[in-house]
């Protein structure tokens, strides 16, 4: 029997926030049965989550004043402006949108338009970047409620942009950010109690913080909680929720549950046995550059296990996932067995591949 193991690997969760530690270990089985044969045992091996390490900085997800959780009394012609400055950042018009959100400020003291000052200085866009400035906006923002400011200020006090870093005043924040409905919040603070570094160690608790952001369609969410439920951390193990979880993070494109979920539908575990859909997973997955991917397609294409045989594309993406640091005794076997001509069509699809001339 040829057995694949999910090589773990730091994940990043959201772009410029903390990062969920080694993600979780899954067999791959690839020996096909014959018709009259006992299926064999699947199963998924895990390995409990590590602490995660330290955060980066993250910018709020903008949006404008009417979003459900911004007062509904706002007088039209307050909404109508938030609404043009929303309107230029996203279009990238980022001078203009800080024009109209220091207008909008100053003058009608709005919330929205203090946390899109915020992140304009936090990130360099239209002005300079300041982060003393960006921490005064996010703190007279989040000073007025606002949830969004008051996750972006946790995420300046824990990297330490601006002043010194602060994760008490980082973790109150989050909590309060958290309290008021915001996912990234929920999310982040998980992985504090996950850490057990800034707050006592509490799987539990990460759970339910999880769940809330995983709920509210967070698939970095959903991917961590998959993997609680596959471990049975902080909850009862329960391989089928796990997979359900894998199968919402996939479909909302986070590629580490493509990976996840694409390894539970090839040995039938959680989920019932789909092959075919496995291998469409890994092909996505590996063309998003996922090197774990990208080697369990090699053996597929290779192997013929899964997916007719394709030795030559099946060595391109074994080169490839290779030079990321994904090794493959097996198939630098079959890379040795293959002849001078679909070695060479594998090098040379590869090195397009990798942009290399």
């Amino acid at each position: 029997m040829t057995v694949l193991r999910r090589v773990a690997r730091p994940v990043a969760i959201i772009a410029g926030v903390l990062m969920l530690g080694e993600s979780a270990l899954a067999q791959l089985q690839l020996t096909p049965q014959a018709a009259d044969a006992p299926k064999a045992s699947k199963s998924v091996r895990t390995k409990t989550i590590k602490p995660p390490p330290p955060p980066k900085e993250a910018a709020p997800t903008l949006k404008p004043s009417h979003a459900p959780d911004t007062k509904a009394d706002a007088p039209a012609t307050d909404k109508a402006n938030a609404d043009m400055v929303y309107g230029a950042y996203q279009r990238g018009l980022y001078k203009t949108a800080f024009d109209l959100a220091m207008k909008q400020a100053q003058e009608n003291k709005d919330v929205a338009a203090m946390t899109m000052l915020g992140e304009l200085y936090a990130n360099s866009l239209g002005i300079k970047r300041d982060y003393g400035k960006a921490i005064e906006w996010y703190q007279r923002a989040a000073d007025l409620g606002d949830r969004e400011a008051m996750f972006a200020l946790a995420m300046l006090r824990i990297s330490g942009r601006g002043g010194p870093p602060d994760r008490a005043a980082a973790v109150k924040l989050l909590a309060s950010s958290a309290k008021l409905g915001e996912p990234k919040a929920a999310y982040n603070l998980a992985l504090l109690y996950m850490d057990g570094q800034t707050l006592p160690q509490d799987f539990k608790r990460a759970a339910e913080l999880l769940r809330f952001a995983a709920d509210a369609g967070s698939p970095e969410a959903q991917y961590a909680l998959a993997t609680f439920y596959k471990e049975g951390t902080g909850v009862e193990q329960n391989l089928y929720k796990s997979v359900r979880l894998l199968q919402a993070a996939s479909l909302a494109g986070n590629v580490d549950a493509e990976v996840e979920y694409a390894i539970a539908l090839f040995n039938g575990a959680g989920t019932e046995k789909n092959e075919t859909a496995a291998v469409s997973l890994l092909r996505k997955a590996a063309r998003q550059n996922s090197a774990i991917a990208q080697n369990r397609l090699a053996h597929v294409l290779v192997t013929g296990m899964g997916a007719p045989v394709d030795k030559v594309e099946g060595l391109k993406w074994h080169i490839v996932a290779k030079t990321a640091g994904k090794g493959d005794l097996m198939l630098d076997e079959a890379m040795a067995q293959a002849t001078p001509e679909e070695r060479a069509k594998a090098e040379s699809a590869a090195r397009k591949w990798l942009g290399i001339k």
